[in-house]
Order: C-alpha cells, then structure tokens, then sequence
C-alpha cells in the first residue's frame, strides 16, 4: 500500500466531523472541491469507502466511523506538537551562543544583554569574549559579533551598538609635564609607548588621520601587554602612551588620570556589527536576538 498523506486524513476527519464537504471546507478556508479530492485520494489508497455522500448528507461508513475515532487522539497529539512548536517562535526557548570581541563584551553587550534577557526569560546566553576572528559555524556558535574588515561576504549582518566609535590615544599628567605632549603622530617616536599584542601574535599598529592624511606608527615602549587593564594601568602611573578604544580610555581620562593627546587626529569607525549564516528557518533564540537588536534604538 502506497504511504497515506497526512493532509488527506486531515481532510476526511474534517469532512467526516462537519458531515459536509462545504461546512469543513469553511473551517479550514479552502475549497470544497480540494477536500473532495483528498478523499478520492484516501479511499484510493485505503482501497475502502470512507464516506456516504448525497445530495443532501455526508456520513462516515462503518469503516470510516471506526478510522475516525482511532485518529482523533494521534491527531490532537500532532496539533498539540505543532502548537508546542509554534509557541517557541512567539515565546522562544533555548540556549544562544555568541562569539565576540572584548571590547564589545565589556562594554557594548551588557546593558543589551540585560534587555533582552528580561524581555526573553525562556533563552539562556552564552558569550565567549575572543579577539581572534574565528569560524562561527564550525566551533559551534549561532553567531558572532564582529567589526566590518572581519565580516566573510556568505554572512549576513545587522549593527549593534555604537554605529561609531574611536580611538583614543592619552599619557598620565605626570609623563607629559615630563616629557612634553606631542603635536604630531610622528612624534610618537621619541616617546614611550605601552603597545598591545594580540591572541593571534601581532602587535597592534597605531593609525591616525586629519584631514584625509593617514599616519601609522609602530609603538615602542617599556611594555607590551595583551590586556588592557594592565596597560591603562602602566599609562596611569606614567610608564608612557596608551593607545586603545575611547570606551576603555574615557572613564581614566574623566577621573583624571589621564589626558588624551592628539585629539584632532583620532580616527573613527564603524561600530560592530552581529552576523550569522544564511538561514530560512534559524533557531528561535537567535531570530528573537536579530528582532530585538533590529528594535534597539540607535547609540
């Protein structure tokens, strides 16, 4: 016997409940001749007659009457299953994973973290903060948070954050009475500089810009670190030049322990973006993190 539709049982038990092609057919707002049509299809396959039908009635045979009650509970557990899973796309449930950049750990992710996670108590975050730019797919994360010069072209991307964002370079009051405050990138040379390396091995570049003139400088100095609290710190008490994001300089510059330099000279970029692979149907606690983040309002 050739495999049963689905769609036609669903049809007969409609048909066979509201003992009528035209009462079901407006119920489940199709045509009654598309009903008419699944139980041809049905008794075809059954190689039984399901239903009396006359000019003026549609009853089940004995056969039919027998079919009807034996499907109404597998029914009602299907319908229950598709309304189980319907109700994640309205209430989603499950866990999110996101791979992401310190900087946007620390200090872009919390307070929308903290939103969404209010407005969602069904989903559960998992966020690894790393600088090196990694395959989401493959190391098992729905998706990551990126800047746009790491984005790979089969992904898509929203913004998140800060649509812009700077950096900032700045030495303690006490290093510059004693040194003097450069005017001029190049100046940067003859004087000390608290460099970054990175997970990956290479050691960050400081670039500049006015006026459509770019200026990139190697920092040399008495420290290189690979994290940035430790070289704030080491600016702070005066070992030299710190050069990072304005998130992670501005609260030591507003409590004073530092001051910024070369202020005319900062360059700004785009801020991160979220991405994630191509999907039709991706999972619920990542498509509720897409809308909302869509709803953030711009910062």
């Amino acid at each position: 016997m050739a495999p049963v539709n689905l769609s036609d049982l669903d049809a007969f038990t409609a048909v066979a409940r509201a003992r009528s092609f035209r009462g079901a057919a407006g119920l489940r707002n199709v045509s009654a001749s598309s009903l008419s049509e699944a139980l041809k299809r049905l008794e075809a396959d059954l190689g039984v007659r399901l239903l009396n039908r006359t000019t003026r009635s549609v009853t089940p045979t004995e056969a039919g009457e027998r079919l009807l009650q034996q499907l109404t509970p597998a029914l009602s557990d299907i319908e229950g299953a598709l309304t189980a899973a319907k109700s994640q796309r309205d209430r989603p449930a499950g866990t999110l994973r996101l791979n992401v950049p310190e900087i946007v750990a620390e200090k872009i992710l919390p307070a929308i973290v903290a939103r969404f996670l209010v407005a969602h108590p069904g989903i559960r975050m998992e966020i690894a903060a790393n600088n090196t730019f990694i395959d989401v797919v493959a190391e098992g994360f729905d998706a990551g948070i990126r800047y746009e010069e790491k984005l790979e072209r089969d992904m898509i991307a929203i913004p998140i954050g800060p649509r812009t964002q700077r950096y900032v370079a700045a030495a303690s009051p006490g290093y510059l009475a004693a040194h003097g405050k450069p005017r001029h990138p190049r100046e940067l040379v003859n004087h000390a500089c608290i460099g970054h390396r990175f997970a990956s091995g290479r050691s960050s570049v400081w670039e500049f810009e006015r006026g459509g003139r770019a200026v990139k400088i190697s920092p040399a100095g008495p420290l290189i670190g690979s994290n940035i609290e430790l070289e704030l710190a080491a600016a702070a008490a005066g070992l030299g030049i710190v050069y990072s994001f304005a998130e992670f300089v501005g609260p030591e510059i507003e409590r004073g322990a530092l001051t910024e330099i070369l202020a005319d000279w900062s360059i700004s970029f785009p801020g991160p973006y979220l991405y994630f692979p191509s999907r039709r149907h991706m999972p619920a606690p990542l498509r509720a993190f897409v809308d909302f983040v869509k709803n953030e309002p711009p910062a």
